[in-house]
């Protein structure tokens, strides 16, 4: 089955599957080896790890295509792309469509943002005209329709924050209306909120989940709950990048305040070498090797 149509499949059956966001193609191989079905590329992810800069428009369209290619090849599930508003007007948001489909992504995300954006959860947020939106939307769904139909389009709104939920509800369906499979309010706020959008939504809701330390401002809901409402998708998106700094800082700022200037016995802080080369297939290549190289230069270099 195509991953497209397993993503598809798992949000229309409304039981809020899990997306963990991940921000490199290690992360989100990790993210599949402990067992989850699908991943979302997350946009703060690339701005933290890629340019160390908040998530507020400057990561470049190409790198977050490049960036995204290679999360794709990384994991055998479906990965949802971010492509924030879609690189410009609904002409630029098509061809990225299509590039995104074409290297092999499931769905992504494209937002009503003016541009330059910013997180969702981030104060200071501008919304494009509905209409505008739409434009888009209908523009992505004829190449998705040409090219995969089972191509999940998640249009998400960040005008909760703006002019509140009517306008939210009122925006989704529009964009529901015009070929998106999946509505995103960002930053909505209370389990009323969400238990109202999934009944006057004409289509499955995603929503945001962590937990309010992060600065996620939706109330934070065990998943049971949101999949009996009927939400579709959940996504985590800032997860792995923030345990990521959360580690390096503690790991380097232990390593530089030890009197001997190194950690001896403390093997808590990391991955064993065998294992983690092991993880990212060293021994895969070797059989490689072993299979394509002449005996000779094998016996050359490992002697």
């Amino acid at each position: 089955m195509k991953k497209t149509t397993i993503l598809r499949k798992a949000i229309m059956e409304r039981r809020a599957v899990v997306v963990p966001g991940c921000h490199d193609a290690l992360s989100a191989r990790v993210i599949e080896k402990c067992g989850f079905e699908a991943i979302q590329v997350s946009g703060f992810g690339l701005a933290g790890s890629l340019l160390a800069k908040p998530d507020v428009g400057l990561v470049q369209m190409k790198d977050v295509l490049d960036l995204t290619w290679n999360i794709v090849q990384a994991v055998n599930i479906p990965v949802m792309a971010d492509v924030d508003t879609g690189g410009g007007n609904a002409i630029n948001a098509a061809w990225i469509t299509e590039r995104v489909i074409t290297m092999g992504a499931a769905g992504m995300n494209i937002e009503d943002q003016v541009f330059p954006k910013r997180c969702g959860h981030m104060a200071g947020k501008e919304v494009i005209p509905a209409e505008e939106m739409v434009g888009k939307i209908k523009a992505c769904a004829k190449v998705r329709d040409r090219l995969d139909p089972d191509f999940i389009i998640n249009a998400r709104t960040d005008v909760f924050a703006v002019a509140g939920l009517d306008e939210a509800i009122r925006r989704c369906n529009l964009y529901l209306e015009a070929g998106a499979d999946l509505a995103f309010i960002d930053g909505i706020k209370s389990r009323a909120d969400i238990e109202r959008a999934v009944k006057e939504i004409k289509g499955p809701l995603s929503v945001n989940l962590m937990d309010a330390i992060t600065g996620v401002k939706t109330q934070l809901i065990p998943i049971p709950e949101l999949a009996k409402m009927g939400v579709g998708r959940v996504s985590i998106p800032v997860a792995s990048i923030m345990v990521m700094h959360k580690a390096l800082m503690d790991f380097f700022t232990a390593l530089k305040n030890s009197p001997s200037g190194i950690l001896p016995g403390e093997t808590g802080w990391i991955t064993p070498f065998e294992e983690f080369t092991t993880f990212v297939g060293l021994k895969d290549y070797r059989k490689l090797e072993e299979e394509y190289l002449p005996k000779e230069k094998l016996e050359c270099k490992y002697k």
